[in-house]
């Protein structure tokens, strides 16, 4: 099997442009509903409420960048275990050695994954999409809601369709999560912390699975993705369009303040 038989070889390079246009057009209306609340509940300073709008905003694209990465990581699973069942299926011969290693070093595997994923995490929102008005923190609790975005999808999934091939990846979300709000020398207070943050960056969450699941489902709906292959699959070319328009929207965006920057000097 092909690479481009885990998605659909007849998604044509229009279809996909007009399906980005579509995605692009979808991230603009939730950019602009975001800054439509920084205007309503702000302080009735523009600045001010540009600025609260544009942190808030970066914050949305952390938590698709963050999203993807999961997703990225589930699907790379996936797809590796699938190969193996039909090696083995199959009697297939040359694949011995990934096999074996699959076989055997599967958890090991799941583990390269996750950290390959926060790799990518980091360079998507470092190089790639540059978000600097985050802090740190506020960078960290996003991230791990993050995984929560994506142990939802999957949970979905699991219910709707790709039964049983998610166990192992929610697992180590649930771990990963578990071990951010309790490690062996939080207090009480550390973890309500969490907590308060998580709460607070929920909204982010209800709007990037409003947005990722009505791409989703157009995409299904039109044609684009095929349910003959894993969901998941078509949940990653709809998070990889998602990233594209907001590599476009955030640079653009910075290309404007940069030209009005040099217009207005002072």
């Amino acid at each position: 099997m092909t690479l481009d038989a885990y998605f659909n070889p007849d998604f044509t390079w229009g279809q996909r442009g007009i399906f980005f246009l579509i995605t692009l057009a979808g991230v603009l209306l939730v950019v602009l509903m975001i800054c439509g609340i920084a205007k309503i509940s702000g302080s009735g300073h523009r600045e001010d409420d540009r600025a609260f709008s544009d942190r808030f905003i970066q914050l949305f694209y952390e938590m698709i960048i963050s999203g993807t990465s999961g997703i990225a990581f589930a699907s790379s699973y996936v797809v590796a275990n699938h190969l193996y069942q039909l090696v083995e299926e199959s009697g297939a011969t040359g694949f011995e050695q990934f096999c074996s290693i699959w076989g055997s070093w599967k958890d090991f595997a799941l583990l390269l994954l996750i950290c390959l994923s926060c790799v990518i995490n980091t360079i998507l929102d470092h190089i790639v999409i540059p978000l600097r008005l985050i802090e740190k923190e506020k960078k960290a609790s996003v991230r791990m809601l993050g995984m929560f975005y994506v142990i939802v999808i999957l949970v979905v999934l699991d219910v709707i369709g790709d039964k049983n091939e998610y166990s192992p990846v929610m697992m180590y979300y649930f771990s990963l999560m578990v071990g951010r709000f309790v490690y062996f020398d939080a207090s009480f207070r550390d973890f309500l912390d969490a907590m308060v943050n998580v709460f607070k960056n929920l909204p982010l969450m209800l709007l990037g699975l409003l947005l990722s699941s009505g791409l989703c489902v157009l995409g299904f709906s039109l044609g684009y993705f095929l349910e003959k292959n894993y969901f998941i699959l078509g949940v990653l070319y709809t998070h990889l369009f998602m990233l594209a328009a907001i590599f476009v929207l955030h640079h653009t965006y910075q290309i404007k303040k940069l030209v009005g920057r040099k217009k207005d000097p002072q």
